[in-house]
């Protein structure tokens, strides 16, 4: 799901609000999520999951066109842990006969 078809079911379920409306208030909480997440809080939505922000350590890589050691920096970056709710809702969609997609 985009986040143009995010705006448009909200848009559809919530008759009383314009497409302008709709788009305005899913662009304001993800901005103050994106935000929340740069100044390095943690995002709780119960039933859903938590966003956090982890820290990668620096570490040594290889160019993987020279074979050349890389040191790569330490860097920040987003993490989702789902929660139990969502975990039990997708896992309930997984059909009894299909083959396992991770292996």
């Amino acid at each position: 799901m985009t986040r143009s078809d995010l705006v448009a079911k909200l848009a559809e379920r919530f008759a009383q609000l314009t497409q302008r409306d709709t788009e305005f208030a899913v662009k304001t909480i993800l901005d103050a999520m994106s935000d929340a997440l740069a100044r390095g809080h943690r995002i709780e939505i119960r039933g859903f999951g938590s966003f956090s922000v982890s820290r990668r350590p620096p570490r040594v890589g290889r160019n993987p066109r020279s074979g050349e050691q890389v040191t790569i920096p330490e860097k920040l970056v987003p993490h989702f842990k789902p929660g139990k709710a969502l975990r039990e809702a997708v896992d309930a969609r997984l059909p009894a006969d299909a083959p396992d997609a991770g292996a």
